[in-house]
């Protein structure tokens, strides 16, 4: 359920006539899993940057996200400054871990980084006070805070108006876009996966799904 799930949809069974089927794998082994034919594609909230695109190649952009911060509401934590020596919850080769080590540079390593396989571990342990924050893309963090009285964003600006976007009201530490991600001599299936979201966009089928998750 989600997002990339509607717009994969949209994309290989509207667009491309193709069936498909997701497989829950851990996020830091993902691209070995790709190259070694475990599936053909990857499209899990994926940001595209230099790094990954050594090893795979990336779709045209779908989606721009921010690395964020969800704190507990009576936590003592209020700015960024207030981050400095405690508990920061990761999931294992995210850009999330990655903006956290940035963080602990940013603070003269005065940051506990602690790190989980899946998203989940990080949030539970924000719930039980083994972390004090958490620092993930803000659309997974979003959904987690809506369904949690006691969680909420951690406020101030960042590098969304650094960039002079329209920055959303917390405090972003990265902007990200989002990509699928192929194995590298599969250009074909690339190219048509392409035109089929330049499709989603011209035709309305994009802005409707985007809509239906962001837009109320």
């Amino acid at each position: 359920m989600g997002f990339d799930v509607d717009i994969a949809k949209a994309v290989f069974d509207e667009e491309l006539g193709m069936d498909h089927e997701f497989k829950e794998t851990s996020f830091d082994g993902i691209i070995g899993s790709l190259n070694n034919g475990n599936f053909r594609v990857i499209m899990s909230a994926m940001t595209i940057n230099d790094t990954r695109a050594q090893k795979v190649d990336f779709s045209d952009p779908y989606f721009t996200a921010y690395q964020t911060v969800i704190v507990l509401k009576d936590g003592g934590i209020s700015s960024k400054e207030d981050l400095k020596g405690v508990n920061v919850g990761v999931q294992k080769g995210t850009t999330g871990e990655g903006a956290a080590g940035k963080l602990k540079d940013e603070f003269g390593g005065d940051l506990t980084i602690k790190h989980y396989d899946q998203i989940t571990g990080a949030f539970n342990a924000l719930l039980t006070n083994q972390v004090q924050a958490v620092i993930n893309d803000n659309t997974v963090n979003a959904k987690f805070a809506n369904e949690k009285d006691n969680v909420v964003f951690l406020q101030g600006e960042g590098a969304a108006a650094d960039a002079g976007q329209n920055a959303p009201p917390y405090l972003t530490l990265t902007v990200e876009n989002y990509g699928i991600a192929f194995r590298q001599d599969d250009d074909d299936f690339r190219t048509k996966v392409n035109g089929a979201l330049a499709n989603i966009k011209d035709n309305g089928r994009y802005d409707e799904i985007y809509g239906s998750y962001f837009e109320g």
